[in-house]
């Protein structure tokens, strides 16, 4: 486990604009123009937040002309998803009788 990296991909959605970025790019690519006027911050924040994105493989981006454009990447999220479980799990989820001896007895 590299937990450095899985800490660089966790903090890319710890922000509420990198956040409102993937909501934007759910249901296909997008220019930067675009993601500007919706999220309406300047191009640099927005260059900062794709750049941070990128990094951690959740999103892809290609130049067309002078614009940018965005998407989500499918590897990407698909890894992200995996990690996320590999941390937020519990051993008795796999237990047959489906009991959990970590459960407190009041939920």
């Amino acid at each position: 486990m590299d937990y450095r990296t899985d800490v660089r991909r966790i903090k890319a959605l710890a922000d509420e604009n990198r956040l409102a970025i993937m909501l934007a790019l759910q249901h296909g690519e997008k220019c930067a123009c675009l993601l500007l006027e919706e999220l309406k911050i300047s191009q640099p924040t927005l260059s900062h937040h794709m750049r941070l994105l990128r990094d951690s493989g959740l999103v892809y981006g290609r130049k067309e002309g002078k614009w940018m454009h965005y998407s989500i990447s499918p590897e990407g999220t698909k890894s992200f998803r995996a990690m996320i479980r590999s941390y937020a799990r519990c051993d008795c989820e796999e237990d047959a009788t489906g009991t959990c001896p970590y459960k407190a007895e009041d939920e």
